[in-house]
């Protein structure tokens, strides 16, 4: 468990990869709030410029956004 997290990175995220607009050592998660230590960020969306912590938020974000017609 990750309890030593500072402060937050500005990213922006591109297809496939992204990029520290300001150096930090974690983002948040847009769908479940949770920290996720730059290391270990896997999922983002480069369209709405969000980070997940797992496949599971992404597929759940994707489905709210896709239900408000918003994709």
């Amino acid at each position: 468990m990750l309890t030593s997290l500072g402060r937050p990175a500005r990213m922006r995220y591109l297809s496939g990869s992204y990029e520290v607009m300001s150096p930090g050592d974690h983002v948040i998660c847009a769908v479940t709030g949770k920290r996720i230590a730059l290391p270990a960020l896997r999922y983002w969306s480069h369209e709405f410029q969000e980070a997940y912590a797992d496949a599971s938020a992404a597929t759940k974000r994707y489905a709210e956004k896709r239900a408000k017609a918003e994709i």
